[in-house]
């Protein structure tokens, strides 16, 4: 009971910190509160990493964030400097003959005055470099690639010598690969073939997942949206595309090509509809993980932003109740969705291994 209290509590004060960030956002506006910047903002990329703000005895606000570098490619040049130049998108850059211009995470080339023009539908005209920045996504990446090797390395050190009794660390991670190895690898693909797949599936699983956990910490080092950005989700789909088929039996090839035992009338059919398959796949996956990820982080922002547009703290309680439950549930969707990503991935892979005997 006690430690029950004690996840609540914490619980809380995570909601009640994203209450404080959501605040901060509305009073640093001279307009009417706009909910969808504010989730805009904060399920979008950055090129900064904000660590916290605070507002001092004047009542100005102050942002402390940690600068990333700008890597950008642009007629045959090369340009690197820090975000912090930039100056919270106050700043026009200038490096050689060309300007450069921050707006809304989004750099541009401008003029010496940072003229931003717009064509008849409103749309930014202005030409963009190659942007290939260490963004806020990507630091996050590398912060939960940094956790995942630390993990597995501090664990594998537990298995040299004498066998022992798992304990620590090692206790909680061996379960969690014996699921992953007996009730998704072997289940999905099959116990002569499983092994080949392990290290692909166990990434994929420990990925999807610290990166979950990382993007519902609201304060640094937390707080991205790598797993709900459509780049990664598209990427980790590519690669379950490419493993999948490039490991295709000719099994696999013949019914979807060649349809076997199938009347000739019904494969004009069959058989577009089953080489269509093999990308709708991928981008099932793709769009899963993106929707059910970014669709928690919109949800718990407006139940927040449900304060500042009715403009009443009486709504205040019953909206942090509903985001601490939501954010409860978001922590089992983190882990759900890292086992579906992974489960379905076997199953993609289990399918194109197939051989005739097993028709």
């Amino acid at each position: 009971m006690q430690y029950l209290r004690q996840t609540l509590l914490a619980l809380l004060l995570v909601c009640l910190s994203q209450f404080t960030i959501a605040n901060e956002e509305q009073t640093n506006q001279s307009t009417e509160f706009d909910p969808l910047e504010l989730i805009a903002h904060h399920i979008g990329d950055a090129h900064t990493w904000h660590v916290f703000s605070y507002t001092d005895t004047s009542e100005e606000s102050h942002h402390i964030s940690i600068p990333l570098p700008i890597i950008l490619f642009y007629e045959g040049h090369l340009y690197t400097f820090m975000s912090s130049v930039f100056n919270h998108d106050n700043a026009i850059v200038k490096k050689g003959n060309t300007y450069f211009k921050l707006l809304h995470e989004k750099i541009y080339i401008t003029d010496a005055a940072g003229l931003i023009q717009y064509d008849e539908n409103h749309q930014i005209i202005n030409k963009k470099p190659l942007d290939f920045s260490i963004t806020r996504n990507v630091a996050s990446m590398w912060l939960s690639v940094l956790i995942i090797v630390s993990l597995f390395l501090a664990a594998a050190k537990k298995y040299k010598g004498k066998p022992k009794t798992p304990r620590g660390l090692q206790s909680f991670l061996e379960p969690l690969i014996l699921f992953v190895r007996d009730d998704i690898a072997i289940s999905q693909i099959g116990k002569e073939k499983a092994d080949r797949f392990m290290p692909y599936l166990l990434t994929l699983f420990f990925f999807i997942w610290i990166n979950n956990l990382i993007g519902l910490i609201p304060f640094f080092p937390g707080g991205s949206n790598l797993t709900g950005n459509i780049s990664l989700t598209m990427l980790l789909a590519l690669i379950t595309f490419v493993v999948t088929n490039i490991n295709g039996s000719k099994t696999y090839w013949k019914h979807i090509f060649v349809a076997p035992g199938i009347p000739g009338w019904v494969k004009i059919f069959l058989v577009p509809v089953e080489f269509i398959g093999i990308f709708t796949k991928p981008f099932a996956l793709m769009i899963r993980l993106l929707a059910n990820i970014t669709a928690g982080h919109i949800i718990i922002l407006s139940l927040f932003s449900l304060i500042f547009v009715m403009k009443s703290l009486a709504i205040a309680p019953v909206s942090i109740i509903m985001a601490l439950m939501m954010f409860m549930l978001e922590l089992l969707v983190a882990v759900l969705q890292a086992y579906i990503f992974t489960l379905l991935t076997a199953l993609f892979i289990g399918m194109a291994l197939i051989e005739d005997e097993h028709y």
